[in-house]
Parts: structure tokens; C-alpha cells; sequence
């Protein structure tokens, strides 16, 4: 959750949403135009404008007339209120029920006891004093544009009646009728297609400060380091971009060509992803140079955020800097390393630890150039208890003497403890973590597990980034999170929440 923006945040959070912005408020704004256009109904207006003379006697002075006028301006309120009585309403009804067939009327107005409700013309007629004059203006807005003229018109002939009889002085004329018009004055079509688009762009822009604000996944490298107090050790951009996959369909597996267009060996790996990774081989060096065993574990908090396709390349980091590299897939219940590199998974860890194989038969020499791979082998009901025991400890102290570097690939921390319990056999063990995927609370559960368990944290690595305005990253897509109940031997015993749409959903 972020407890404060600055402009720039906000900028860059909005430019960073900018598409999916412009997308929420054409919506809106055709949605608008659609209801206003073909859904409202069409109102047409009429009006007529009646003129007050409080006088009829004859005018002999200059005087006289001023008075005239200032007593014909204070009838006019007077007059407005006898022209809104229902007596008054249920006579021009009674003529437009001459006029319109009942129909029309229906289409216009509700109906009691068998007439138009004065109620109901009423609410369609506007009646009001124009300022400074002794006029008045009758506008009516109704349906149907002859009924709208037809009110303003009846209105007018009766005036004069119930005026004499409620007010008794004065006179009140018109001097031409209220004309049809065939123009709709409501509703005003581009006046909601705006209010349309305004209210979408607000609507958008309130969801994604909510939802950024509420946001408790991975996206600040310095806030990462300060809160844990371990090192970044780098930023790889997502290696889907740009180099040409189609995007798969939700649930289907990656094939293992797929997986091989992953590997820093293929041609269409983006330069800066290879930098990436020979910034963060030069780091990881450093941070073993301390270290008796340069053995060294990959491991994430999670499934999906990328650990077994960047165990692989960070073996082909090293291998390329001329160090004679040897992968190991301890991933036993979900090893995918044989798929990546294409080799054999009869023989491999399982097997040797469990001395059903030799070195010579599980290892797989030279994948590529100064790299060899031990493949997870055949998936054994106790994965953990293997990795922590004589066996395994002796095989990597032979394997050492062998190798300038070991990488381990094991499982996430937060589904089993299998990567924990290599601590006395390894130099220490580093975290991928997948950008506005892997959330704070789930590096706090692993720091945790690290922290009791004594092992060497090497740093993080974070995953799937990709730059976007001004060195600002955003996560190419929303990644799921995985349900787990653990079945020995099969794997993790995944119940997918949600799918995961990025090439690497199915490293870990």
C-alpha cells in the first residue's frame, strides 16, 4: 500500500495506464451518445408570450402610464399562479382532448379518471415573467411537437377567463400563436456524450489510484532493499517481449521449443536481457567471493515468477565467462530444467542420491558449451528428506572439486522447505521475485524462513519488468496466484486461482 505520491509518480502512474485511460472513456463517452441518441425519448418544445396591462382607462399622462406599467409588472406573479391552477389546467386539457386523438395524449401525459391529470400538464409547462417587462413566457415541452403548441395556444385563450374571475383587474393578450417545432430540444446528444466521457475518465482515473494505492506488490527496487536490507542483484525484462512468441492460450503448457526461445543462446534474446544477466553474474560473483563452495541455490517465494528459467540462464552466464558450470534440477516435484535444455530425465538427482545411477549416466555433459546439466530425475515420494541428507551433502563435495560452479534450482520457498534445507551444502541461496507479482508479505514469509533456518540470503532478482515512460516499469501482464495442496511426488499439487498468462507460468 503507498502511503504518499508525488506529480511524478502520478504522472507516470497515468501515463503508464495511458491506453487503458483513453479506452474507458470512449466507452463512456459512446455509451453516452448511444442512450441519448436511440434509448431518450425526443422532447419538443413550444413557446407563446402573453403581455399584462393592469389599466384600461384612457391614459393622459406621462405618469399615468409609468404606474401602468409599474402595477402591470406586480400582477405578474399574481397572474403566474392563477395560470398554474387546476382549474385552468383541466380547460386547456379538455380542449386538447378535442384536438389530439387519446393516443397522442397517452404518448404525452397521464391519465385520471379518463383525462389528462392537471398534475401531469402541469409538470410539462413553464411559466415565467421576463425581467423588467409586464411579459410573460409560456413554454410547454412534451413528446409530441403539436401537442407542445397546441398547450401554449389553449393556454393563452383561457387566460384571460380565469384571470377576471381570480384577479378582476387588468388584461392579459398575445399577439401571434405558438408555432409547431419540429426540432427536439431534448435530449441534447453532445452535451451527454461529454458528461458520458467525463464521468468515465473519472471513473478510471479513481480505479487505478485505488487499485495502485492498495497495491502491496513488487514494483520499488529501493524500497525492496531498504525494507529487507538485501541487495538488488538485477532487473531482467521479460524475455516474451519482442522476440517474436505468439501469445498462448490461456492453460495450454509451454511446448519445450518455447522454453529454448527463453535461453540467452537464442538469437532473438533482447540485448539488454543479456546485459542483465552479466550484470547480475558479476554480482553474484562478488557476493560469493567470501564463500569456501561457489554453490549457490535460485529459488522464489512463489510459483510462476521465473526461477527455473533464470537458474538456467545464469548458468549460461557463467558458462560463457569460460567457467566450467554444472546446473542441478532439485526441483524434484516439478523439474522442468531436461525440458529446457532437451535431454533425457531417466537418470538424474533422484537417482544419484539414491544410487540407482552414476555421475556419468545422470549428468548430462556439455548442453552447452562449458555447461552441464543433472536433470531432476524420477519424481520420489520424499524430495526434502533427499536434499538433506549424507548423500546429497557428499555428492555436491565431489561435485565441487569438478565444477567452478554449482546452481541449484529448487522449488519455491513458500510452498516447501526444500531449498531451506541445502543450507550446509551451498554458498547461499538468491530470490527471484516477478515484478507486480510477488507481494511484500511474500518476501516477509520468506525472510522469515530464512532467517530461522540460518542460511546465506544472497539477494533478489526481479523478474519481468519492462520499461515503459522515462525508466518507469510496468508488469506486461497481471500474473495469478497459486492455491497448493501438497501431494508427495506429484508435483505441488497445483489448483490454479488464476491463469498465468507469462512464457515462464510453468519453470517453477
Amino acid at each position: 500500500m503507498k502511503s504518499e505520491y508525488t506529480l511524478r509518480d502520478l504522472v507516470n502512474l497515468f501515463l503508464g495506464k495511458l491506453p487503458s485511460i483513453i479506452i474507458v472513456t470512449l466507452v463512456f463517452a459512446a455509451g453516452a451518445y448511444g442512450i441519448a441518441n436511440f434509448l431518450m425519448p425526443r422532447q419538443y418544445s413550444s413557446k407563446i408570450s402573453m403581455y399584462v396591462q393592469s389599466y384600461t382607462a384612457n391614459i393622459s399622462s406621462e405618469a399615468d402610464i409609468r404606474n401602468g406599467i409599474s402595477n402591470s409588472k406586480q400582477l405578474l406573479n399574481t397572474y403566474i399562479e392563477v395560470l398554474k391552477d387546476d382549474a385552468v389546467m383541466t380547460d386547456v386539457a379538455a380542449q386538447l382532448a378535442k384536438t389530439f386523438k387519446p393516443e397522442a395524449l397517452h404518448d404525452c401525459f397521464t391519465f385520471r379518471d379518463g383525462a389528462v391529470s392537471p398534475a401531469s400538464l402541469r409538470s410539462h409547462i413553464r411559466i415565467s415573467a421576463v425581467n423588467d417587462t409586464t411579459a410573460l413566457t409560456v413554454t410547454a415541452t412534451t413528446k409530441n411537437a403539436e401537442v407542445s403548441a397546441a398547450v401554449c395556444n389553449y393556454l393563452s385563450r383561457v387566460a384571460q377567463k380565469y384571470l377576471d374571475r381570480a384577479v378582476g383587474i387588468g388584461s392579459i393578450n398575445y399577439i401571434a400563436n405558438a408555432k409547431v417545432n419540429e426540432t427536439p430540444v431534448s435530449p441534447n446528444v453532445p452535451r451527454y456524450t461529454v458528461i458520458g466521457a467525463a464521468l468515465g475518465f473519472v471513473v478510471i482515473i479513481l480505479e487505478v489510484l485505488i487499485i495502485d494505492f492498495f497495491d502491496n506488490t513488487i514494483k520499488g527496487t529501493q524500497d525492496l532493499t531498504e525494507k529487507f536490507n538485501l541487495p538488488l542483484l538485477g532487473e531482467i525484462q521479460s524475455i516474451g517481449n519482442g522476440v517474436g512468441d505468439k501469445k498462448k492460450k490461456k492453460g495450454k503448457k509451454k511446448s519445450d521449443a518455447s522454453r529454448s526461445k527463453n535461453l540467452l543462446t537464442d538469437k532473438n534474446i533482447p540485448f539488454n536481457v543479456t546485459e542483465s544477466y552479466k550484470s547480475i553474474r558479476t554480482n553474484i560473483t562478488f557476493s560469493l567471493s567470501t564463500q569456501k563452495r561457489k554453490v549457490f541455490a535460485v529459488s522464489s517465494a512463489n510459483p510462476g515468477e521465473g526461477k527455473s528459467t533464470t537458474a538456467a540462464n545464469i548458468a549460461i552466464a557463467f558458462a560463457q565467462a569460460d567457467n566450467h558450470v554444472l546446473l542441478i534440477d532439485a526441483d524434484m516435484r516439478k523439474p522442468v530444467q531436461h525440458k529446457t535444455f532437451r535431454v533425457s530425465n531417466v537418470d538424474g538427482l533422484s537417482t544419484l542420491i539414491g544410487r540407482m545411477s552414476t555421475v556419468e549416466d545422470a549428468v548430462k555433459r556439455n548442453v552447452q558449451p562449458n555447461l552441464d546439466v543433472l536433470t531432476a530425475g524420477t519424481c520420489p515420494p520424499n524430495p526434502s528428506e533427499l536434499l538433506a541428507s549424507e548423500q546429497f551433502a557428499a555428492l555436491i563435495e565431489k561435485l565441487s572439486a569438478q565444477y567452478d560452479y554449482i546452481i541449484i534450482d529448487t522449488p519455491p520457498v513458500n510452498v516447501v522447505s526444500d531449498g531451506i534445507v541445502l543450507r550446509d551444502v551451498i554458498g547461499g541461496i538468491l530470490f527471484v521475485l516477478r515484478y507486480a507479482s510477488t507481494t511484500y508479505d511474500d518476501v516477509e514469509e520468506v525472510m522469515k524462513k530464512v532467517e530461522l533456518s540460518d542460511v546465506n540470503a544472497i539477494g533478489f532478482i526481479l523478474n519481468d519488468v519492462k520499461y515503459e515512460h522515462r525508466g518507469v516499469y510496468y508488469s506486461k501482464d497481471k500474473y495469478g496466484y497459486y492455491k497448493y495442496g501438497y501431494k508427495s511426488g506429484y508435483g505441488y499439487g497445483y489448483g490454479q486461482q488464476r491463469l498465468n498468462a507469462q512464457n515462464d507460468k510453468d519453470d517453477d
